[in-house]
C-alpha cells in the first residue's frame, strides 16, 4: 500500500469518517463499516482531503483539462482538489453544477469554468452510479468528454448484479474510475492493527458475502 493510501485510511478513521459497527446500506445490507465524507467538515480536514485526491489523480496518469464536482458533495471536493493541484504546480479550472437551473444572472446549471475538452469527475463514492450518469450527460451536453471518475473509497462490492457500481461505470462509459483507497487498503490497515481483529473478521465476512 502506498504511503498516502495508508495515511488516508488512518486519517479517515481519526476523523470518524470511516466508522466500524453495524450500518444499513442503501441496498439494505448490514455493513460492518461506513464511510461518511460529509464529516470532512473543517478547513484542515478539507485541505488534507484535497491533497490525498490530488496524489491519487497524479498517480493515475489520467489526462484531463477540467475538474467537475457534482452537487453536492462534489462541490467542496472539486475546489479543494484544484487548490491542492495548484500547490503541486498544476493550475486547473474546476466547475460544479446546481441541482436546479438558475433563471437569472448567469443562468444555467453549471457554475465555474466552462466544461470543455476532457473533464474529470470527482465525487466521494459510487453507490448506484446515478451521480456519475447525470454528470456524464451534463458534460457531453456541453460538448466535452468525460475523462474519468475519482472517488475516495471503492467498497468493491456487488450492486444489483454480479459487478460493482464502479465496474458498471467503467463498463458503461469506457472511462477509468480511480479510488484514493479501496477495500483492499482498508483490510490491510486492519490487518496491521492487533486491536482491530474483530473488525477485520467482520469486514472479511461481509466481503465474502458481497464482494467482487
Amino acid at each position: 500500500m502506498s504511503d498516502y493510501k495508508a495515511e488516508f485510511v488512518a486519517f479517515a478513521v481519526a476523523s470518524n469518517v470511516l466508522c466500524f459497527g453495524e450500518f444499513k446500506t442503501k441496498a439494505g445490507r448490514l455493513s460492518p463499516y461506513f464511510f461518511n465524507a460529509g464529516l470532512f467538515n473543517d478547513g484542515e480536514k478539507l485541505r488534507r482531503l484535497g491533497e490525498f485526491y490530488a496524489k491519487a489523480i497524479v498517480d493515475s496518469g489520467i489526462a484531463f483539462d477540467v475538474l467537475f464536482g457534482p452537487a453536492y458533495k462534489g462541490i467542496p471536493l472539486a475546489a479543494s482538489i484544484a487548490i491542492a493541484l495548484s500547490a503541486m504546480g498544476r493550475n486547473v479550472p474546476f466547475a460544479f453544477n446546481r441541482k436546479e437551473a438558475k433563471d437569472h444572472g448567469e443562468g444555467g446549471t453549471v457554475v465555474g469554468a466552462a466544461l470543455k475538452g476532457r473533464v474529470l469527475i470527482v465525487d466521494d463514492v459510487i453507490s448506484a452510479g446515478t451521480s456519475v450518469r447525470e454528470s456524464v450527460d451534463l458534460i457531453r451536453a456541453a460538448g466535452a468528454e468525460p475523462a474519468g471518475v475519482v472517488i475516495a473509497l471503492d467498497r468493491m462490492e456487488r450492486g444489483s448484479g454480479q459487478t460493482s457500481a464502479v465496474q458498471e461505470v467503467r463498463g458503461q462509459y469506457g472511462i477509468p474510475v480511480v479510488a484514493v483507497v479501496t477495500l483492499d487498503n482498508l483490510v490491510e490497515f486492519l490487518e496491521r492493527d492487533a486491536s482491530r481483529q474483530a473488525e477485520l473478521q467482520a469486514v472479511a465476512a461481509y466481503r465474502e458475502k458481497y464482494g467482487v
